[in-house]
């Protein structure tokens, strides 16, 4: 049975550049993250996730292997923190071209790899370790069994509500959920007057760029604002803010995403080289935000069938899908035009 709790904790010292010890079974990792450490000492190897490793042409030394678990490299004998940076982060390969050749090295636990991978994720930062030896002490022991029970949904409450007025409509109550697992607090917007029919209900996921600083480079700014009126024009309707930014990756992985972007990738091929999923968002955590505030049944508004498919697998009843049409523009385009023919998007 794993425990939640020393996954959060174990996030929480990736996030200060602390190390932990990652052990399943009879084979411990010691790793420290690339991305905020401050240095290399006592690193013998760096743990790459596997887009990133056949990115550096690795995918032959692991013919042999599982092609989907992260990849073991030995470090360079030249090694800084700066080169590790370099070998991790994708955005820095037109800065920095040459690197190589590396040593791949068996990996002795694929599932304490892939979990450590995982809560690179979690914790919003680069999927890539430093392997250190045994003399440096780590903060945290974690198991591929706790990183499992890390889950939004399981221990959501409501902590807060209170009604606020918004422009699309007066009549409108906040509603503030918090759980144990993780820090960040969703939020539901609850507008008009509930009565026994299905609510239109938007699931909208996090986005600094578009939300608050209007960026024209995804649409999500104007779909939350045209999300709105459309639940303010039915009955009644529910908004779900989800703090999974970036389609689940953080705010910061996002921004190195529109980096490849500008360098010609597209939003899908971003975030796989970067060594994350297509959609690392998780749903489950909308439907308990739903079963708290006693909604079985909705009318979505969303053209992404995976918000359809989450919710059902999660025992909400879907009765009606409703589009969202939103104008595309110039900076955008291509972006919408990668979610209709790459993610199955129904512009």
């Amino acid at each position: 049975m794993g425990d939640a709790r020393r996954a959060a904790m174990a996030i929480d010292a990736l996030r200060r550049g602390w190390p932990i010890m990652v052990k399943n079974d009879a084979v411990t990792m010691i790793l420290a993250p690339v991305e905020t450490s401050n240095g290399v000492n006592g690193a013998t190897g760096i743990l790459l996730s596997a887009s990133r490793a056949a990115t550096l042409k690795l995918t032959n030394q692991r013919a042999a292997a599982d092609t989907d678990l992260p990849v073991l490299i030995k470090a360079p004998s030249d090694m800084d923190i700066a080169l590790a940076v370099a070998i991790a982060d994708p955005t820095l390969d037109l800065r920095y071209p040459m690197k190589g050749p590396f040593e791949a090295e068996p990996l002795a636990d694929g599932s304490a790899a892939i979990a450590a991978i995982e809560l690179a994720r979690l914790a919003g930062l680069l999927p890539a370790f430093l392997v250190l030896t045994d003399r440096e002490t780590p903060l945290m022991c974690v198991t591929p069994h706790d990183v499992s029970a890390f889950d939004d949904s399981g221990a959501l409450i409501v902590a807060a509500r209170a009604s606020l007025p918004v422009a699309a409509n007066a009549h409108a109550e906040i509603v503030a959920f918090r759980t144990v697992a993780d820090a960040a607090d969703h939020v539901a917007l609850v507008i008009g007057k509930r009565d026994s029919s299905p609510p239109v209900i938007r699931l909208h996921s996090e986005c600094l760029t578009g939300d608050v600083l209007g960026s024209l480079k995804c649409d999500c700014g104007p779909q939350l604002h045209e999300a709105l009126h459309q639940i303010a024009d039915a009955q009644w309707g529910i908004l779900l803010y989800l703090r999974q930014e970036g389609r689940g990756i953080g705010l910061i992985n996002k921004l190195r995403a529109y980096a490849l972007q500008d360098q010609g990738f597209d939003t899908v091929d971003a975030n796989t080289r970067l060594g994350f999923a297509i959609d690392a968002r998780d749903f489950s955590v909308a439907a308990r935000m739903l079963e708290l505030l006693g909604v079985t049944r909705v009318r979505l508004l969303t053209n992404n069938p995976q918000k359809v498919q989450g919710l059902r697998d999660a025992g909400v009843a879907v009765e009606e899908r409703l589009p969202l049409k939103i104008a595309a523009n110039p900076h955008n385009a291509h972006y919408l035009e990668t979610k209709k023919n790459r993610t199955g998007h129904a512009l």
